[in-house]
């Protein structure tokens, strides 16, 4: 094999999750994206340790993805159409980058500084977006909490075919969002 040159973390965190996308997760092996990038599966330990390190670096991959799509879709709006419009950026994420978000929900990104402030990078778009209906930090969290369950659970079935019924999905996700946002705008 030819070593290809200019291979980086960045150019081998690219080519793993399009293969993830392609082939999905469970797909994604080092001899997988070795023969993608061109070289011996030796030469991609000079950019990470093991498969587990480039799952966990995909997975932060994925999060920093998530938070600049995430924040692109709410700049200069607020309230309902705020977490409309962030709900719809989520979802596309996971219908568009399936690999991607599996990485992002399935494997256990490590506690280093780069998640951790990933992580909280995300947490507070949300909390921005929730900021007007003046919940309280703790009920924020709630909020928060079944926000991000309810949009992965929607996700997660419509990537494993788990919606069969003949109705369709963004006049389901439409409709829930709306009971959602009430229940926000009632001070549930």
């Amino acid at each position: 094999m030819v070593r290809r040159m200019g291979l980086d973390r960045e150019t081998l965190l690219i080519a793993a999750a399009e293969l993830a996308d392609e082939a999905g997760l469970d797909n994604l092996t080092l001899s997988a994206l070795a023969q993608k990038l061109g070289v011996r599966s030796p030469s991609l330990y000079n950019h990470v340790n093991g498969l587990p390190d480039l799952r966990s670096a995909l997975a932060a991959y994925c999060m920093q993805h998530l938070v600049d799509l995430m924040r692109d879709a709410v700049i200069g709006k607020s309230g309902e159409e705020a977490i409309l419009s962030l709900s719809a950026s989520y979802l596309a994420f996971a219908r568009q980058r399936p690999g991607l978000y599996e990485a992002f929900y399935k494997i256990e990104a490590s506690d280093s500084p780069e998640t951790t402030k990933l992580s909280e990078q995300l947490l507070n778009i949300f909390i921005r977006v929730l900021e007007p209906y003046g919940l309280g930090e703790q009920n924020t969290l709630h909020t928060i909490r079944g926000l991000r369950s309810f949009l992965h659970g929607f996700a997660s079935l419509e990537q494993n075919s788990g919606f069969q019924m003949k109705l369709d999905l963004d006049e389901s996700l439409h409709f829930v969002m709306r009971a959602f946002l009430k229940g926000l705008e009632s001070g549930a």
